[in-house]
């Protein structure tokens, strides 16, 4: 991995010779003078390592440090101040920032900082992303040869499955066994923007292409050159960008939106879906043109509910996994709790399994994993309280209201808190939903 590290002063000497010295050691370096700059970079490029100063012209870095977490996951936040206080630097850890050095610091110990914290951050990528695909399974030993079998080949490849099977997971996986390992990956769900939006993210802009295109962005196809791009939820794209898509397709060239100059990108493509998209073309929702251009081998995922003895093979890896990241001490499940494990229906799928997990790495005290600490944080246990409490109401009012509220609270919790699915689930739109979590208080994880 050639490391990316963002400097982020507003002293020029300070930005130049850092950059010097961490180039000299290989380093891809970045700097930004400013907050401005430094979104501007941030939008434009990934970052693994951001040398962020305190005190800079246009803001306080502590208030971006959120901000940068957000837009780099996974990368190293190391703040560096000639002005710092005890209270800054807990509040910096506390946001998020990987160390805290105070100026004047020697080049050797903030040459240490960053090579450690790239050391942490490729290893936790690596724990996170998997360095294989988890499960002894029948099906998922038939999954992982078909990654080995295609990734090698260059083919567009399409992934099928349920939300929480692992999609992105697989796409990594055939990412990192191709010939452009050494390439980027970039993702890009479809599902996640509006219609306007996708076609923005995925083309570029140039400056004043529209009301707010302030400067110049370069879309995932651009930034995809040499490596993979991976398109999450490829169902979910509009009619014109699926036009558009296609014919990059087929000529590996664009413009970016209100620009003239064609763009020629190679890279490979990989594609996901929850939906079939052989149906999506025969309800007319997906080209079928486009279909065939981006399946040329196809890769299905099982529910978790299919490949029961994964369950507590998945469950302990990620257990283990979230007790190391936390900092917590070594917790064991009851064998209780592991049948409990192994009869849950999983309808979140290996992300909902993932997400309990690390709540009982942050949540439960003790070593001593039971069945009832599962049932606890699966939600089983209030359903008693909830019932009696809804029949106690005596204003129907109220009771329509308390009964609304848990309804959607359960929903959620039952569909993984993927707002999208559970708005399609209960039969409403997603913009009335967002009013009632609102509306109700409802914490959305």
């Amino acid at each position: 991995m050639e490391a990316r590290v963002l400097v982020v002063d507003d002293e020029k000497p300070i930005r130049e010779t850092l950059k010097s010295i961490l180039q000299e050691e290989g380093y891809r370096v970045a700097t930004a003078e400013n907050i401005k700059v430094m979104k501007e970079r941030v939008e434009r490029e990934h970052f693994h390592c951001v040398l962020l100063d305190l005190w800079l012209p246009d803001g306080n870095g502590l208030d971006y440090i959120a901000y940068l977490k957000e837009k780099l996951p996974g990368s190293a936040i190391v703040v560096i101040t000639g002005h710092g206080k005890s209270e800054h630097a807990v509040r910096a850890i506390k946001e998020g920032a990987y160390d805290f050095l105070e100026k004047p610091f020697s080049m050797d110990r903030l040459l240490t900082t960053v090579e450690r914290s790239l050391k942490d951050v490729i290893r936790l990528r690596r724990e996170e992303e998997g360095e294989q695909i988890l499960g002894n399974s029948k099906v998922m030993l038939q999954v992982r040869g078909l990654v080995q079998k295609v990734a090698k080949t260059g083919v567009n490849v399409l992934i099928l499955g349920e939300s929480g099977t692992g999609k992105e997971l697989v796409a990594r996986s055939i990412h990192k066994l191709s010939e452009v390992s050494e390439g980027p990956f970039v993702d890009i769900n479809c599902a996640g923007l509006p219609d306007e939006l996708v076609e923005a993210e995925l083309f570029g802009y140039e400056k004043g292409a529209f009301t707010s295109a302030s400067q110049r962005k370069l879309g995932k196809l651009e930034i995809a050159h040499g490596g993979t791009l991976f398109l999450d939820e490829v169902s979910e794209l509009s009619p014109r960008a699926q036009a558009k898509l296609l014919r990059v397709l087929e000529t590996r060239e664009f413009t970016r939106l209100g620009g003239i100059q064609s763009i020629r990108s190679d890279f490979r493509l990989v594609c996901a879906s929850n939906k079939e998209l052989e149906q999506e073309v025969q309800n007319g929702k997906f080209r079928e043109d486009l279909y065939h251009r981006i399946s040329t081998f196809v890769i299905r995922l099982p529910p978790l509910r299919e490949r029961g003895e994964d369950i507590l093979l998945l469950a302990e890896h990620f257990l283990s996994l979230y007790l190391r990241k936390h900092h917590k001490p070594q917790k064991y499940m009851s064998e209780e709790a592991k049948k409990l494990l192994l009869t849950y229906q999983w309808k979140g799928n290996v992300r909902e399994l993932k997400n309990l997990m690390e709540r009982l790495a942050i949540l439960h005290e003790g070593t001593h994993i039971t069945e009832r600490d599962l049932r606890y944080l699966l939600g089983f246990n209030h359903e008693p309280e909830e019932f009696l409490s809804l029949m106690s109401e005596k204003d129907l009012r109220k009771a329509k209201h308390n009964f609304e509220r848990v309804f959607i609270e359960r929903r959620l919790r039952e569909n993984n808190y993927d707002l999208k699915k559970t708005a399609e689930v209960i039969g409403i739109d997603l913009s009335n939903l967002y009013r009632k979590i609102k509306q109700y208080g409802i914490e959305v994880l």
